[in-house]
């Protein structure tokens, strides 16, 4: 029987579980205090915490590491590379260690995976933020000097597809999505036989979300920064984490915006306003498939509000068939991903890093 021990980092919690095959048998969400985390100065200092944490989830769920098939991890900030499911090497641990140009708590995972298996079992990364399948077109941003990037909530609007293919009875590789993850970041994909080919990056293009502010006018952003009132640092914060929602209503949480919006028109238009970028965001990623669309895929954690999908569906509800699966299934995905490796349906991929 194949059993996989899934992690999956976030900055204040770790995400564990264990399946066999398809089948979810244990799972908790460890919560990280931040008196905890502020002990340590450098994310990759706190491996050794979190891994003790994992360690005490395999003991008090029965298991052993030699009970497992492989390790499935969360991928980290890595170069841009393809789509599929890696095997994790000493090299890639060292880049996520040393050289990854992003401190992000995704990153740990395949550290601490690599450390757990002792060498004894593999361990995998699938599908990771920096998955990079644009079309030549979608890489031009206006300015030779700016080319655009491809950041995505790979994992989980991959998986979304590949269940919507299922449900549609059609082979996932010919099947054309538009897929809008909606979280604290919002990430609206073109998805074409398989392959994203152009998404909104979710800091800093496209609509704004509950913390971000998505794209802005050029030239006021320009203002800003030279106005002598904020450093680098707090004009970024300003954009990514207090934007959006947060810098409008003052709250991340799409319920207590709702709630505010019942006594106040002018917090309601706010909401509105979001889900009238999101839907234009949509009918852009309509014209990258030139029409073509099995379905629209909206997924994430705002899906979980009918309201909220409600306002989008009678904007965007005349472009082709809407399949929403609220919430996230990361963890689902890193499994499978494994899964679909441990049981030869494809082959696992080798991650080099590039010598420029």
């Amino acid at each position: 029987m194949i059993r996989i021990l899934v992690i999956n980092p976030g900055s204040t919690s770790t995400k564990t579980a264990v399946f066999e095959e398809d089948k979810l048998i244990a799972s908790e969400t460890i919560e990280h205090s931040p008196d905890n985390l502020k002990k340590f100065e450098k994310l990759t200092d706190q491996i050794d915490f979190r891994k003790k944490d994992i360690e005490n989830f395999i003991k008090n769920n029965g298991f052993k590491i030699s009970d497992f098939s492989a390790i499935a991890a969360r991928g980290g900030i890595l170069p841009p590379l393809k789509s599929g499911t890696y095997t994790v090497n000493e090299e890639m641990v060292n880049y996520f260690k040393f050289e990854s140009p992003v401190d992000h708590a995704s990153n740990l995972a395949s550290i601490i995976g690599f450390e757990l298996s002792g060498g004894s079992i593999p361990v995998y990364i699938t599908d990771p933020v920096s998955v990079d399948e644009f079309i030549p077109e979608s890489r031009i941003s206006g300015i030779p000097e700016i080319e655009r990037r491809s950041l995505v909530h790979t994992l989980n609007m991959k998986m979304v597809a590949r269940r919507a293919s299922e449900e549609l009875g059609k082979d996932y590789n010919d099947c054309n999505f538009i897929i809008a993850h909606l979280g604290g970041g919002i990430s609206v994909g073109a998805q074409e036989k398989g392959k994203i080919i152009d998404v909104n990056n979710a800091n800093d293009e496209g609509p704004f979300s509950p913390e971000r502010t998505g794209e802005l006018p050029v030239g006021d952003v320009v203002k800003m920064a030279f106005s002598g009132e904020y450093d680098k640092k707090t004009l970024r914060k300003k954009f990514i984490g207090n934007g959006g929602l947060t810098a409008y209503l003052g709250t991340n949480d799409l319920r207590e915006a709702f709630k505010a919006a019942k006594e106040s028109p002018e917090k309601l238009l706010i909401i509105e306003a979001m889900a009238y970028q999101i839907s234009k965001e949509i009918g852009g990623m309509a014209t990258v498939l030139k029409g073509d669309i099995d379905a629209i895929i909206i997924t994430g954690g705002l899906a979980n509000s009918e309201d909220f999908i409600g306002m989008i569906k009678k904007r965007i509800s005349k472009l082709g068939l809407i399949m929403v699966y609220p919430g996230s299934y990361e963890m689902e995905a890193l499994a499978m991903g494994a899964a679909r490796i441990l049981n030869n349906k494809e082959k696992p991929l080798k991650w080099e890093k590039e010598v420029k």
